[in-house]
């Protein structure tokens, strides 16, 4: 299948502050491809609650590094999300291999600030990808998408009062979630759902008040990440392709209260299929 490629974001020049949110994910790409010996990556990845399985499935580990030994990174801030940044070399049949990048995710309720939180995908863009894949577990408004269910995320609510863009920095967000990128997510699971994901700031989960003011605003999908990130990754020059797993559904949406411990059990037994459709959609980035 042919690739499709988009022109390169325009330079980034230092703004000559120390914290320069661009050099600093500079010198991040700088030193994942000293820790993993890959000068060049192609795609990708964050995998959110229930995902992180999937990346021993999409192909050769080339290296695995604790996040900690990249400039940026923090630890992960909770239990059952990965902190390492892996390198996988990923084969197709019909074109050479590509190299996937692996990366951890800082949540915005961790209180960091929402550089920290786009720094993963801006990592990835000064590494190379032109694609990225944003994952996440969620709670799910329509009760005809069952816990366990991946859903590609055609659009989204940023509720989180906040953007990683500064200052006059205008970027249209038509087609945000590439829907080039989503049919060829089809050919691999013709029958995935579409939704609109809203991402509050979190950390508590949504009241049922709030679920459904989002679901009179448009959402189907509620959580508290990929957002902001996919908001950096079109400002960076990213394609991005998006998809939800339906962990539980919404609060209001049933009856029982929500646990993380719920989150983690349904993100487990979700992992093959996870691991299937990524395994199926990677190669054809």
């Amino acid at each position: 299948m042919e690739r499709v490629t988009k022109a390169a974001p325009p330079a980034r020049h230092s703004t000559g502050h120390a914290d320069d949110p661009f050099d600093l994910a500079a010198r991040a790409a700088e030193r994942v491809a000293e820790l993993t010996g890959v000068a060049h990556h192609d795609v990708a990845l964050c995998l959110g609650s229930g995902w992180a399985a999937a990346a021993d499935h999409l192909g050769e580990v080339v290296a695995e590094v604790p996040g900690t030994e990249v400039p940026g990174f923090t630890p992960p801030a909770v239990v059952g999300h990965a902190g390492t940044i892996r390198s996988i070399r990923v084969e197709r049949e019909d074109d050479g291999p590509l190299h996937a990048l692996v990366l951890p995710r800082t949540h915005f309720y961790e209180g960091r600030g929402v550089r920290a939180v786009a720094h993963g995908v801006r990592t990835a863009a000064a590494a190379g990808c032109r694609t990225v894949v944003l994952t996440n577990g969620c709670g799910g408004l329509d009760p005809a998408i069952a816990p366990g269910s991946p859903v590609l995320i055609a659009d989204h609510l940023n509720l989180t009062g906040a953007t990683p863009l500064e200052g006059a920095t205008f970027v249209d967000m038509t087609d945000l979630y590439s829907s080039r990128l989503r049919d060829l997510a089809r050919t691999v699971d013709p029958d995935l759902p579409e939704g609109v994901y809203a991402q509050f700031h979190g950390p508590q989960y949504e009241t049922p008040a709030e679920v459904r003011m989002a679901g009179v605003l448009g959402a189907t999908l509620v959580g508290m990440s990929t957002a902001l990130e996919a908001v950096a990754a079109r400002h960076a020059g990213l394609e991005v392709l998006g998809f939800s797993l339906v962990t539980n559904l919404a609060a209001g949406v049933q009856e029982h209260p929500l646990s993380h411990e719920e989150v983690l059990e349904a993100g487990r037994a979700a992992a093959p299929r996870c691991a299937a459709l990524l395994a199926g959609v990677v190669p054809l980035l």
